[in-house]
């Protein structure tokens, strides 16, 4: 029961990408100050951006989690885009629901991470919601570490 990563098909990122689109837009209209529908836009803008050629995109590393014939998740990593940039990023990673609490996303970042580190890319990075708690303990306990930070405050109008 040994978890594996593959090249991700576009007929998978067909199937992954409406579920994706949503979920991002819910989480900038939620922590951004958007309305629903310009996050929505500005996640399908996104996605065309940085997947211009799909599950077929040079200098992104789309894979599908296993364990054995079940897919349990999938994760999306940028490479860096020139020898200035010496970062790799992940873009999203996501455990399927009823996968979820098994040690996977582990796996899965640590896979990810040997993959990088034969590609000779020595840094990986990402952004995560700080309302995320249980994905930033995740980062944490795997050495990702604090580089910036963002804060917000909702001001209520006058009464």
């Amino acid at each position: 029961m040994e978890l594996t990563l593959t090249p991700m098909t576009e007929r998978e990122l067909a199937r992954l990408r409406e579920p994706l689109e949503v979920g991002y837009a819910e989480d900038l209209a939620a922590h951004r100050s958007m309305t629903p529908e310009a996050a929505r836009e500005r996640s399908a803008e996104q996605l065309r951006e940085l997947l211009p050629a799909g599950a077929a995109t040079e200098r992104v590393l789309l894979r599908v989690a296993r364990v054995d014939d079940a897919e349990v998740g999938w994760i999306w990593v940028g490479l860096p885009a020139n020898a200035d940039t010496r970062q790799a990023w992940i873009y999203n990673i996501e455990v399927h629901p009823e996968h979820r609490g098994r040690g996977h996303a582990r796996r899965m970042i640590q896979l990810i991470e040997a993959e990088l580190a034969e590609l000779g890319v020595p840094e990986l990075g990402l952004n995560v919601f700080g309302t995320n708690t249980v994905a930033i303990g995740l980062y944490r306990s795997l050495g990702f570490e604090v580089r910036s930070q963002q804060m917000a405050k909702r001001i209520d109008p006058p009464r």
